[in-house]
C-alpha cells in the first residue's frame, strides 16, 4: 500500500508523523472520507470544498491548493491500483510542541491521503434493515465545537458508538442538548412519512453530509417533497420509513428505532426508490480516472 505524506507517496510501514503532531496530541486537523467507484471519486468536489471550510474555520492552513489535493487523492488511488475503495484525506496542524498553542506549529501542516477498502456494516443490513437505538451521549453543541466542522476529535461520536454496541446495537441515535434529533455516530438520519421526506436541518448539531445533500437532490428529481426541520424520536417512531446516509455507509435502511418498528419494519418503496437512484448517481457524479 501506498500512503499520500506531504507530497510523497511511500509504502505502508514509512508512513509516519511525529508524535509531536497537533493531530496526534489534540485532535487539532480536518478530515474527509470519500469513496470511489469504478474509477470515480463520487463528489470530489464537495469534500474537498468541505475540508478547506472545515479548516478555514480552524484557522488551519491546506498548504495545497484544492487542484493540488485533488490530484493527490488521484494519484494517491492510481498508485494503489484500486478501482474501487475508500479514500481519507487528513490535514493537521503538523509538529508543535506538548503546549496548545498552534503558533508553535507554524507552518508544518501535515497532509495524507490513505486510500484501500472499507466495509461499514455487514451487507444483510443493506437487504433487512438496521435497528439502531438512542444513546445518553449528545451530540456537541454548536456553541462548543460546531458539527460542520469535520475535525480529527471524534470522541464525541465514539463514545455514543461505545453506548450502541455495549448495548448490542451497530448504530446509535444521537440528540442534540435539546433533546431534538441530532445524528448519528457517523450518518445522517431522515424518516419518511406519508410519502413526505423529513431530516433534521444544519443547524441542529448535525454535519452537513455529502450523501445527505445528494439524497435531497434525488428526492427533489424523483418528485419526492422534502423538509429540513428539528424532529423528535416521537416523529421518528411513527415515520413510515427511515434510513441513515453517509460516505462510507452509503443509504443504510432502518427497520427499529428503540425497539419501535417504523412502518412494516422492513425497507420502504421511498427508500429502494432513492437507494436505486443513489447508485445511478456513483456512476456519473465526479472525477474520473484510468488505472
Amino acid at each position: 500500500m501506498k500512503i499520500y505524506l506531504n507530497g510523497e507517496l511511500v509504502d505502508k510501514s514509512q508512513a509516519k508523523v511525529s508524535v509531536f503532531d497537533h493531530g496526534f496530541l489534540y485532535g487539532d486537523g480536518v478530515f474527509e472520507g470519500i469513496r470511489v467507484y469504478n474509477c470515480l471519486v463520487f463528489k470530489l468536489k464537495e469534500h474537498i470544498e468541505r475540508l478547506f471550510e472545515s479548516a478555514h474555520s480552524i484557522m488551519l492552513r491546506v498548504p495545497l491548493s484544492k487542484k493540488q489535493m485533488t490530484e493527490a487523492v488521484v494519484d494517491t488511488l492510481k498508485a494503489n491500483k484500486l478501482k474501487d475503495g475508500y479514500v481519507r484525506l487528513i490535514v493537521s496542524r503538523g509538529e508543535g510542541d506538548l503546549g496548545l498553542d498552534p503558533r508553535k506549529c507554524k507552518g508544518n501542516e501535515t497532509v495524507v491521503v490513505i486510500a484501500d477498502k472499507i466495509k461499514l456494516y455487514p451487507s444483510q443490513l443493506y437487504q433487512k434493515g438496521m435497528e439502531i437505538i438512542t444513546v445518553p451521549t449528545v451530540r456537541n453543541i454548536p456553541e462548543a465545537l460546531n458539527p460542520q466542522i469535520k475535525s480529527l476529535n471524534y470522541l464525541n461520536n465514539i463514545l455514543a458508538k461505545i453506548e450502541a454496541i455495549n448495548s448490542g446495537y451497530e448504530e446509535a441515535l444521537m440528540l442534540d442538548h435539546l433533546g431534538y434529533i441530532a445524528e448519528c455516530t457517523g450518518d445522517n438520519i431522515f424518516g419518511v412519512k406519508q410519502g413526505h421526506l423529513y431530516t433534521p436541518p444544519q443547524c441542529m448539531g448535525t454535519l452537513r453530509g455529502i450523501t445527505r445533500d445528494a439524497v435531497l437532490e434525488i428526492a427533489r428529481k424523483l418528485k419526492i417533497p422534502t423538509h429540513e426541520h428539528v424532529l423528535t424520536r416521537h416523529e421518528l417512531y411513527i415515520s413510515d420509513e427511515c434510513f441513515l446516509t453517509g460516505t462510507a455507509a452509503e443509504i443504510v435502511p432502518v427497520v427499529k428505532v428503540d425497539g419501535r418498528s417504523i412502518g412494516q419494519a422492513k425497507p420502504g418503496d421511498v427508500t429502494k426508490k432513492i437507494m436505486n437512484a443513489f447508485h445511478k448517481a456513483t456512476k456519473a457524479e465526479g472525477v474520473k480516472y484510468k488505472l
